[in-house]
């Protein structure tokens, strides 16, 4: 039976590859970083571009790996940290298929790169040379390495172990296995991506699953055989990556099994891949599909707040109220926050109820090394403790950052009296500290806003509106180019979910929403169209204090190296 057009896939002459490599410090993202990436965009034999940038790693290079590249610690120092370098690289890399040769480690560094800074991993097609070319070239040479294969294909670029010189060196080697492959009728992405090892009959068979699915943002829900959603998520192409599942691109074990469950997939259109992340949250939240790791615990945050009594104490809870820290992504994080804020602005830890008339109890350790003033000994009136709780709730509040600078000044008197393992932890857990109350800031500045337009640039001339109402996504649109933006926007408002606030930091709006809601609107290029009242973080708050943050984890990251070297 002959195939439509629309069955054959894409031709392998109108897909855009982007073939990157990269120089990291180590073999694993849990014990290296990134050092160089490169990479070269090519349609149809023809290249579009290059990407090549030095990155810092924050750390020493290891001398094996200066021996192996030439990438020295000097030729580092300079060049950009990996957080500032990965907004470009995705955008370069977008829409494209992803390509290396041992894919599976360079698309490991980037994935935990993404996850430690903030960043949604696009889950691009991703193919591997090296896998290619142990199908396409069996008995054919010794060694599937990329210098062997550069010689076998005759590459105009020798690799050296530097990224670009690499990945120039891996289109000529994909362009020499796909010249290999053709005779063999794999004309299409999607025939080539079946013609790699490891698809599952089952795979194969659920293909049309993806036959009829639009070719547009959204989100996609898998459901099984008792019309229960076993998987959720998000896609720029829902039809592409749907077809992603059914190729040899889908490795995981467990999204097999959960593919071989499915009876079909349902879709959710939507205009933009921002409206699309806010949408797979609340769809994760609803379903909590088996098959997805995310859904176990949603929106399961905790939170740090006084206690309403004569002498307050801080303590974790699940239910935020207005003046709480956080969220913490876990109990134990919310635990060592409100340990290290009590040890600063010297509260009470124990949970004893002292009576506003003050107690005649035995003082305990903390207020015998000073940090605690005893209420519970009657060492202290309601009237002397409470400055002391007044500096929590201005600190949370971002109205003053006393305990901040008393955490700063304690830290470097414990370094000049040389007790360095000490100050090590204190500035793990001032640090930590810091962060909480900086992201505390950000979202509750961003809840607060009743109603916030913003547009990005959608990368053809036209434009993505999203309205914010009290750190929810209330209604998302697009201008396409050539189309008057500021009707679009009338219109957006006009039709907007109301938003009523409720009570607590966030004005009940959902923490992983705001976050998301707040990296997408603080990228390069996103403008504020209209607020409905000024969106600003507290002159006093943490954000002053991120620099000090940044060389907190620059001397981390240099501790950690030489623990790894020693």
């Amino acid at each position: 039976m002959q195939l439509a057009f629309d069955e054959l896939g894409t031709p392998l002459r109108d897909v855009t590859f982007v073939i990157v490599d990269l120089e990291t410090t180590g073999g694993a993202p849990d014990g290296g970083d990134i050092t160089e990436i490169g990479a070269v965009k090519v349609r149809g034999g023809e290249v579009l571009g290059e990407f090549a940038t030095l990155v810092d790693p924050g750390q020493p290079i290891p001398p094996q790996i200066v021996a192996l590249t030439g990438i020295t610690t000097a030729m580092v120092r300079s060049a950009p940290r990996i957080e500032h370098v990965l907004p470009a690289f995705l955008a370069f890399a977008e829409g494209a298929v992803l390509v290396a040769h041992n894919a599976g480690f360079d698309t490991s560094f980037l994935k935990a790169a993404c996850r430690a800074h903030g960043y949604a991993w696009p889950t691009p097609v991703v193919l591997c040379t090296l896998k290619l070319a142990r199908r396409v070239l069996r008995g054919e040479v010794r060694s599937h390495r990329l210098s062997t294969l550069a010689a076998l294909f005759g590459a105009s670029t020798t690799p050296t172990h530097r990224a670009l010189d690499d990945a120039r060196a891996t289109v000529d080697v994909l362009h020499g296995l796909l010249e290999r492959v053709g005779p063999l009728g794999v004309q299409s992405l999607e025939e080539l991506l079946d013609y790699l090892p490891d698809v599952t009959p089952a795979q194969r068979r659920k293909r049309d699953l993806a036959k009829d699915l639009p070719e547009r943002p959204g989100v996609y829900l898998f459901r099984g055989p008792s019309d229960e959603v076993l998987y959720v998520g998000t896609a720029g192409n829902l039809r592409r990556r749907v077809r992603q599942y059914f190729t040899s691109s889908e490795s995981r074990g467990r999204i097999k099994e959960m593919v071989a469950l499915a009876e079909r997939v349902d879709t959710v259109e939507c205009a933009h891949t921002l409206e699309a992340a806010v949408r797979e949250l609340r769809l994760l939240a609803a379903h909590r599909p088996a098959y997805n790791r995310r859904s176990r615990n949603p929106g399961k945050v905790w939170w740090v707040v006084l206690t309403d009594e004569p002498f307050p104490r801080l303590s974790v809870v699940r239910r935020p109220r207005d003046g709480a820290l956080g969220p913490f992504g876990s109990r134990a994080r919310a635990k060592t926050a409100a340990d290290t804020l009590a040890g600063i602005a010297r509260l009470r830890t124990c949970t004893d109820r002292i009576p506003a008339s003050g107690a005649s109890g035995s003082a305990c350790v903390l207020a015998e090394l000073g940090s605690c003033g005893a209420p519970c000994t009657g060492a202290q009136t309601i009237e002397q403790y409470r400055p002391s709780v007044r500096l929590v709730s201005d600190l949370v509040q971002g109205t003053d950052a006393t305990l901040l600078h008393r955490g700063s000044d304690e830290l470097d008197e414990l370094a000049s009296a040389h007790r360095f393992e000490r100050a090590a932890r204190r500035r793990d857990e001032l640090a930590a500290l810091l962060r909480a109350v900086d992201k505390r800031h950000r979202l509750t500045a961003l809840a607060a806003v009743a109603e916030l337009v913003a547009a990005a640039p959608d990368g053809s001339g036209g434009w993505e509106f999203a309205v914010v109402r009290h750190g929810r996504l209330a209604s998302a649109g697009v201008a396409r180019r050539g189309v008057p933006p500021m009707p679009v926007v009338d219109a957006l408002v006009a039709s907007a979910e109301t938003v009523l606030p409720e009570p607590g930091p966030l004005r009940g709006a959902n923490p992983e929403e705001t976050a998301l809601l707040w990296r997408w609107l603080t990228r390069p290029g996103v403008r504020l169209v209209r607020t409905s009242t000024p969106w600003a973080e507290p002159l006093h708050g943490a954000g002053r204090w991120r620099t000090w943050l940044d060389t907190v984890d620059t001397a981390t990251a240099l501790e950690t190296a030489g623990d790894a070297v020693s």
